[in-house]
């Protein structure tokens, strides 16, 4: 039935006037631009990643163009079978590149492997050897057939009329090679999105899996490289174009030179340019959800080749990749030497909005940035985070989240021209999801615990229902949740500043707020009497604004041996001085997260709280101090926690 349906449409499709068809194509390829607002998205992504520099206008046009002529070739793939060799002759013509290629390929008498290309009217490759100006060699291109058997048989008859054979992927592979081994030609489709069998290359500075067959089969042949591909002149038009393709000698030089040939052409040709399939997701292989956060294919030589600086340069023997992800290591495709990667897959991150949260998650970040080299990270944070994450250089960029009000939504619409890739939420709330959902990324990461439901998440971790939250900490669920997403190697949980608790220093902090939970402080009296049983110490009290009543309870009566900074420090000032305390005392709250990530010896006092779900995660040395027989989960009074424990601690941290 789909058969006679085909041959039924072919037939209509080839007796209609070539004006009609020029309006249905426009009008269908329109409409599939303005109409179908996933693919019109994917399109701009594609064109935005490999042109940034170019105007918006022109990439939708690129884009519009690209949509009418694929179009355009699907209507004369249907027709292709019921025209008569004189209408295709009108159609095509051979350009001056293409009729020398021919009488060399008889002159020379060699193999020939010819690269061809997504271009439009691709299908009318197959009329090459009815235009030769001499009788050709053996001639196949290999394809991927139908699923359909009969649909299969017939398209492979009708394209084979002239002479080309057409060798499935499947089945032809054995007759491809016997063509080459008789000084024959064979045509390869270079893909750059070739899955787990291509090798991870460079395509417009963006990491894609590029098929090496083309480069397989010249090398192992000594066969010619040319690039074969026809030009569309107008509607149903085409002039067919040929160029050798030099290389080293090598599969690898040969792949990197069929991809540099292609990205060349299509800066320099805006005609070629939107006859290209922009349509296609062309770096699908790093986009499966399951390994978006790490680079893998059948062939990847991203990480041991970048981390021996022999990108573009000399080549390292087979090896293990720096991840482990891999074994066959070969030399990174590029058009020129470099030492890292361009960071152009564009990953967004969601951070979280309490400050202990947003430390936590800086180790995750660091394994991201080594597990992705080639992304540009992207993390999105409240406003007064930023200083202290730019200076930490977690990010490429660090995009505050702009004030509460009428435009907040419209901000993050007006992010759809950004073309972002993907965006991991460390939030749990609809309003995360809801920011990345206007921003237009296609993949949105989030965690879902039971019973919560996350509608605007395109893929999802489902927390195991026999992880007992209470029982691990919130650091390793959101390790767990990168990694399946893909995220390799351990997180880096060394602190930001390395030993920056000099016991030569003078002061002792001391952290008595906290922001959320009156029930987390330790009491007035006790930090007083804290402060009292050191009595040779000088103390410095950090807090907020909200923090000062307590503040100012806790240093009545010791005069300048206590200085009150609460409510007097932003936050990259307060980051300083924590970073200048010989030790620490905090409840449980933000400060004591970032002063544990800057190596301050800590003395963390936990009550109510749970330690082992929000206890600091950085190596730095610290203390835990909880109520007499309070589970190490958490559940006490901290009215409970005896002031000589915590003296204790703050001596021995000072003796190292």
């Amino acid at each position: 039935m789909l058969l006679i349906l085909i041959q039924f449409v072919g037939r209509v499709v080839a007796l209609v006037p070539e004006l009609l068809l020029r309006v249905t194509a426009a009008g269908l390829g329109d409409f599939m631009w303005f109409a179908v607002r996933r693919r019109r998205r994917l399109i701009l992504s594609n064109l935005h990643h490999a042109f940034p520099d170019r105007t918006r206008a022109w990439r939708h046009g690129i884009g519009r163009q690209s949509c009418r002529r694929m179009i355009e070739t699907a209507l004369l793939s249907l027709a292709t079978p019921y025209l008569s060799e004189h209408r295709i002759r009108r159609m095509a013509r051979l350009g001056a590149s293409t009729d020398a290629s021919s009488r060399e390929i008889v002159s020379r008498g060699r193999p020939v492997v010819f690269g061809t290309v997504h271009f439009a009217l691709w299908e009318t490759q197959t009329w090459y050897p009815l235009l030769s100006p001499v009788p050709l060699p053996p001639f196949g291109i290999i394809f991927r057939p139908l699923d359909n058997p009969a649909a299969d048989r017939f398209v492979k008859s009708t394209r084979e009329r002239f002479g080309m054979r057409l060798l499935s992927r499947k089945e032809g592979f054995a007759e491809a090679l016997g063509i080459l081994r008789n000084n024959g030609c064979i045509g390869v489709l270079f893909d750059q999105n070739a899955g787990m069998q291509g090798a991870l290359t460079l395509f417009f500075d963006r990491v894609c899996s590029t098929t090496e067959l083309p480069g397989l089969l010249a090398t192992k042949f000594g066969a010619d490289l040319r690039v074969f591909f026809p030009r569309r002149t107008g509607f149903w038009r085409v002039e067919f174009e040929s160029y050798p393709i030099a290389y080293d000698g090598t599969t690898e030089g040969a792949t990197l030179a069929l991809n540099r040939w292609l990205e060349q052409a299509l800066r320099a040709d805006d005609n070629l340019c939107a006859s290209w399939l922009w349509t296609h997701a062309r770096w699908r292989n790093q986009d499966i959800p399951s390994r978006r956060l790490r680079l893998e294919a059948k062939r990847d030589f991203l990480a041991a080749n970048l981390a021996s600086g022999a990108v573009g340069g000399a080549l390292r023997p087979d090896t293990d990749d720096a991840n482990n992800s891999s074994r066959g290591i070969i030399p990174l495709l590029q058009l020129k030497p470099r030492s890292s990667l361009p960071r152009r897959t564009r990953i967004w991150i969601r951070l979280p909005n309490w400050l202990g949260d947003v430390v936590m998650a800086l180790p995750l970040l660091r394994a991201l940035r080594r597990s992705r080299q080639d992304a540009e990270i992207t993390v999105v944070a409240k406003k007064q985070f930023a200083p202290l994450l730019e200076s930490w250089g977690v990010a490429d960029r660090i995009h505050p989240l702009p004030a509460r009000g009428v435009g907040y939504w419209q901000h993050f619409r007006a992010l759809r021209e950004e073309c972002i890739d993907v965006w991991v939420l460390f939030t749990n709330s609809f309003r995360g999801d809801l920011e990345a959902w206007l921003a237009g990324a296609p993949q949105r990461f989030g965690i879902v615990r039971p019973g919560k439901w996350r509608p605007l998440l395109s893929h999802r971790y489902t927390v195991p229902a026999d992880f007992n939250e209470r029982d691990h900490h919130q650091f390793e669920l959101w390790t767990n949740f990168l990694r399946h997403f893909g995220l390799q190697g351990e997180p880096d949980t060394n602190p930001v500043v390395a030993g920056s608790g000099d016991p030569a220093l003078q002061t002792i902090g001391l952290i008595p707020g906290s922001e959320n939970t009156p029930e987390k402080r330790w009491p007035v009296e006790k930090w007083r009497e804290l402060i009292a049983a050191l009595p040779n110490e000088r103390f410095v009290i950090f807090g907020t604004a909200n923090d000062m009543p307590i503040a100012n309870e806790i240093a009545a009566g010791f005069g300048e041996r206590v200085e009150n900074a609460a409510g007097k420090t932003d936050l990259p000032t307060y980051a300083r001085r924590l970073a200048q305390c010989r030790v620490l005392v905090t409840n449980d709250t933000g400060g004591m997260h970032l002063a544990n990530a800057l190596d301050v010896r800590l003395v963390a006092v936990f009550g109510p709280t749970n330690p082992v779900r929000t206890g600091p995660v950085f190596t730095g040395p610290t203390r835990i101090i909880q109520p007499p027989n309070c589970p190490r989960t958490g559940g006490g009074s901290l009215q409970d926690v005896e002031v000589s424990k915590v003296v204790e601690a703050v001596v021995e941290l000072q003796r190292g």
